[in-house]
């Protein structure tokens, strides 16, 4: 089993439990945009009987390493998978309060109370992007916890049909993980009640699919994406508008230098040593690592809230 980033392989973990551990293509605090892999990690690939990955619109450089080495390999992109949720990117270094009830294509998941009142439709793309194309779906798409379960069922079918002996255990598994899901989804959606309404910034433009299913919209984002820079004209944009949009605190990411938050934010009174970011770098690899990170983002989230009080 070959696997793309830290939060499938923790969900992949979940699923294959005592049975097996995949293998992770990127390691670890590495952009999964642009990577260059290992020899050990180009084997793994090969060898591996099936890959799991979010999307080629998160890794466009893994496609070609699929068609080469895992030739023989099922493939799974996750994002495809039934009952997933997919956002439009979203435009602009600061996000209008419509944008929260728009961009967002839904596949129902049948069966879960949390889609309840998410009727969506697609958003037409518009030019102007940041050094780095940003048209299409957004392919965060594993902040959203929904998504992860529709996820987890998409595992469990993949691997039971690879290992049907073992079936039951995978479909086991993934029933499991599903419901401590959705204990963690109240847990959170309990957490971040008092924080809806915070006013935050982030530092690019991954965290929509949390912030939509937990209500705390981001007001903007410094970078389009961890692959781009920030245009001049758009960090000026956000700092025109940090006292129109009551901007509270600004959300670093742990690859990046925080120079750049620093030197946006200076004078601004806008709280900026808060650390979060969307692959849980600093989080051990394991069926732990996925409602970690989900926590660590409420955390941060906050963090903010209070700080703003």
């Amino acid at each position: 089993m070959a696997v793309d980033i830290p939060p499938v392989h923790s969900l992949v973990e979940r699923v294959m439990g005592d049975l097996g551990t995949p293998q992770l293509v990127i390691q670890p605090g590495a952009s999964p945009h642009g990577y260059a892999m290992r020899p050990s990690e180009a084997e793994a690939l090969a060898q591996a009987d099936v890959v799991f990955w979010v999307s080629d619109g998160l890794t466009p450089w893994l496609a070609k390493a699929r068609q080469s080495l895992a030739v023989d390999a099922q493939q799974v992109e996750l994002m495809e998978s039934a009952g997933t949720q997919r956002l439009t990117y979203r435009q602009g270094a600061t996000f209008e309060a419509h944008d929260h009830d728009e961009h967002h294509e839904h596949e129902e998941h049948k069966g879960h109370r949390h889609h309840e009142g998410h009727d969506g439709h697609e958003h037409e793309q518009h030019a102007g992007h940041d050094h780095h194309d940003h048209s299409g779906w957004d392919p965060h798409g594993w902040l959203d916890p929904v998504n992860a379960q529709a996820w987890l069922d998409a595992i469990a079918t993949s691997l039971a049909e690879l290992d049907p002996d073992n079936a039951d255990i995978y479909r086991h598994n993934a029933e499991e993980a599903r419901s401590e899901l959705d204990d963690l989804i109240d847990e959170l959606e309990t957490r971040l009640q008092q924080a809806q309404g915070t006013r935050f910034i982030v530092f690019h433009d991954a965290y929509q699919y949390f912030e939509r299913r937990f209500d705390v919209p981001a007001a903007g984002a410094i970078s389009l994406g961890d692959a781009s820079d920030p245009s001049p004209a758009r960090i000026r944009e956000i700092q025109q508008r940090v006292a129109e949009l009551g901007v509270q605190c600004v959300f670093r990411e742990p690859q990046f230098n925080p120079a750049l938050v620093d030197s946006v934010f200076q004078g601004t009174g806008v709280e900026t040593s808060l650390v979060i970011d969307p692959l849980g770098v600093d989080l051990p690899l394991g069926a732990e690592l996925y409602p970690a990170l989900l926590r660590q983002l409420a955390d941060g989230v906050a963090r903010c809230a209070a700080e703003a009080e």
